[in-house]
């Protein structure tokens, strides 16, 4: 059984996410999730029916300065020793063959991998859903979690605004809001709500359609094209009083303007499409990875959070490796560094930065 506060499916995050994939991270166990999941995704339609509009157009990595590209060439070295051999560097006359749309002189040089690109979430969402259904799992919308029954370290029942629910085992999938489900159980979830904003333009072909998610990886300022209008990005890290406020900041769009004039002069006179722009949430760890496992506060309990903006994009890894905890079989790969422990124990995954 799944139960979802909200009255439809992807209320929440999902219906937020603007759909990137990549393997290039700067982490091991990131990039092994990720060519589960891009393992998973080329067979999604077979496995449930359903198109994930998964499209491998590349992500690529500006940058202007000579030290971020010498990360870009460390973090691409660890790519490759991992399983990402088509990644490479790139110097800027190929980067502005890739992506022309990009003003020359904004960047020196880039990481380039042809294998990453974009996916639907409501698709993957769908498909997911509806082949679940087809093998017997019951969807309860309208359905808010707010206690559990707790014996001696052991969960036996959520208490719900619907009634209570008995189970052998409980799944934390709660995204942003995962904290407040651990503290009904007893467990600390550190994970915290990070509002991330999008600007969309108004409908436009100033930029073509399988252009790359072009990153400036300096800044973390990025764009993509999706139905039809420009999305633009900017990881502003200011804090605001509410982080669930979804409706975008008009001093950050101005920001985004001023990034974008700069750097793609082809859209200076497409406008922004206020009303199409949004707000959304990442669900974010200390250390920027995903919390994978079970810890002693609740032995059934399985924690599948903190993916840092990259869970739509590990979903499918992320929930073969929890089937595989609740069935006791050996997960598919190495999952000990998500283990929810290793902050406790002053362990988190070390990280080499590409935003």
């Amino acid at each position: 059984m799944v139960i979802d506060r909200s009255s439809e499916p992807g209320s929440g995050s999902t219906g937020r996410a603007t759909g990137g994939f990549r393997a290039q991270f700067g982490s091991a166990i990131n990039i092994r999730l990720s060519l589960m999941a891009r393992e998973k995704l080329l067979h999604f339609e077979e496995e449930t029916g359903v198109d994930p509009g998964f499209e491998q157009t590349g992500y690529l990595f500006l940058t202007s300065s000579p030290a971020q590209l010498d990360r870009l060439r460390l973090v691409n070295d660890l790519q490759r020793h991992h399983g990402v051999g088509e990644a490479r560097i790139i110097d800027a006359r190929e980067a502005a063959a890739l992506n022309p749309a990009i003003d020359e002189g904004s960047y020196i040089g880039a990481a380039w991998s042809p294998s990453d690109g974009f996916l639907r979430p409501l698709e993957i969402l769908r498909g997911y859903s509806e082949a679940a259904v087809r093998m017997g799992v019951r969807f309860e919308s309208g359905t808010e979690a707010m206690a559990f029954e707790k014996q001696r370290g052991h969960l036996v029942a959520l208490r719900t605004n619907r009634g209570e629910i008995a189970a052998h085992t409980f799944v934390n999938a709660a995204g942003a809001w995962a904290a407040r489900v651990g503290e009904m159980a007893g467990v600390d979830v550190p994970v915290v709500p990070v509002r991330r904003q999008v600007a969309a333009t108004v409908p436009t072909t100033a930029l073509p359609s399988d252009m790359p998610m072009t990153i400036f990886a300096d800044d973390g300022f990025h764009l993509r094209v999706r139905d039809g209008r420009v999305l633009l990005l900017w990881p502003d890290s200011a804090r605001v009083e509410d982080p669930f406020e979804t409706e975008v900041d008009d001093l950050w769009l101005k920001e985004v303007r001023r990034k974008s004039d700069a750097r793609v002069s082809l859209l200076r006179d497409v406008p922004f499409d206020r009303e199409a722009s949004w707000a959304g949430l990442y669900e974010m760890s200390p250390d920027r990875h995903a919390l994978l496992g079970t810890t002693s506060d609740a032995s059934n309990l399985i924690l599948v959070n903190g993916s840092s903006g990259h869970g739509v994009m590990h979903a499918p890894a992320l929930g073969q490796l929890a089937s595989d905890l609740i069935l006791g079989r050996p997960p598919q790969l190495d999952i000990d560094p998500l283990r929810p422990s290793r902050f406790a124990e002053g362990k988190p995954v070390q990280l080499i930065e590409l935003l």
